[in-house]
C-alpha cells in the first residue's frame, strides 16, 4: 500500500491552478439584492462562528467580509489519525452600486449564511452636483 495522500495531492493541484490562473478556490459566494431603499448582501460562510467574522464598510460603497477561525476550541486526548477538516480563512470584497448609510447597517449570521443589510443614502447625496458650462 502507498503512503501517498490523494487528498493532499488534490489540494496541491488546486493551489497550483489558483496560482497559475488566478482562480480563487476559497472565494465566498455572495448575492447582492437591491430592495429599493437598501442593499442586502447574503454570503455563504459555512463552518464559521459569528465571532470568526469581520464585516467592514469602506468608503460608503465597498463591503469587506473576512472569516478566520479563532483558536481551535476542540481539545483532544489523543493524536489525529486522519484530519480533513481544514481550519481555513476566507474573504470577499464587493463594490456596491450606490453609497450606503453607515449608521443604519446591520448584520446577522445564521446557518452558515451572513446577511448584511445596508440602507442606501437618502436624498440627493449620491446624485453629485451640477457644474454649469459657460
Amino acid at each position: 500500500m502507498s503512503d501517498r495522500d490523494p487528498l493532499a495531492e488534490l489540494e496541491r493541484a488546486f493551489d497550483t491552478l489558483s496560482e497559475q490562473f488566478g482562480v480563487d478556490v476559497d472565494t465566498v459566494p455572495t448575492d447582492i439584492l437591491d430592495e429599493g431603499d437598501a442593499f442586502v448582501v447574503h454570503a455563504d460562510l459555512p463552518g464559521f462562528d459569528s465571532a470568526d467574522l469581520d464585516v467592514q464598510l469602506v468608503e460608503e460603497r465597498k463591503l469587506t467580509i473576512t472569516a478566520d477561525h479563532s483558536e481551535e476550541s476542540e481539545t483532544t486526548d489523543g493524536r489525529y489519525v486522519q484530519r480533513e477538516r481544514r481550519r481555513q480563512s476566507a474573504s470577499r470584497t464587493v463594490r456596491l452600486p450606490e453609497a450606503v448609510d453607515e449608521e443604519g447597517t446591520s448584520a446577522s449570521y445564521e446557518d452558515g449564511v451572513l446577511t448584511v443589510r445596508l440602507p442606501k443614502v437618502s436624498g440627493d447625496a449620491d446624485d453629485g452636483m451640477d457644474i454649469p458650462v459657460n
